[in-house]
C-alpha cells in the first residue's frame, strides 16, 4: 500500500504543478508544444482543459490518499488516463510524422511511465 501511495503523491505533485502552470501562464505551458494561442477562447480553453482538469484530478487523487476506499478506483483512474493518452499519442505521431516531435517523445515518455507505476501499485494491491 505505501507504494500506491507513493504513485499517488508523485502524481499528485505533477498534476498540480502541470495543472498551475497552465492556468496561471497558459501562452507560454503551450508553446513548449509549438501550440500558438491565437485569441482569448483559446487561452481560456487552455486554462479550463489542461489547468483545471489537471487539478481537479490532483485534487481527486489527493481524497483518494484519505480514503482507503478510494485508492484502488484511483490508480484504475490513472491507468485508463494515461494508457489512452499514450495510445492517442502515438497515434497522432504515426499520422503527423511523429520522427521530430521531441516535445511529444517525451510526453509519451512520461505517459507510459506514469501508466505502468499505476498499474504496477494497482496489482500490488491485489496481493
Amino acid at each position: 500500500m505505501l507504494f500506491a501511495r507513493t504513485v499517488l503523491l508523485i502524481q499528485i505533485a505533477a498534476l498540480s504543478f502541470l495543472g498551475l502552470a497552465y492556468f496561471i501562464r497558459p501562452e507560454e505551458m503551450a508553446s513548449f508544444s509549438g501550440a500558438l494561442l491565437m485569441g482569448n477562447a483559446a487561452v481560456t480553453e487552455v486554462r479550463a482543459y489542461y489547468g483545471g482538469l489537471q487539478l481537479g484530478l490532483a485534487a481527486y487523487l489527493a481524497m483518494a490518499l484519505t480514503r482507503l476506499d478510494l485508492l484502488r478506483p484511483a490508480l484504475m483512474l490513472l491507468v485508463l488516463l494515461y494508457a489512452a493518452l499514450a495510445l492517442a499519442r502515438i497515434a497522432g505521431l504515426w499520422l503527423d510524422g511523429g520522427a521530430q516531435q521531441t516535445f511529444n517523445l517525451y510526453a509519451l515518455l512520461l505517459e507510459v511511465v506514469s501508466a505502468g507505476l499505476a498499474w504496477w501499485a494497482l496489482r500490488g494491491l491485489s496481493r
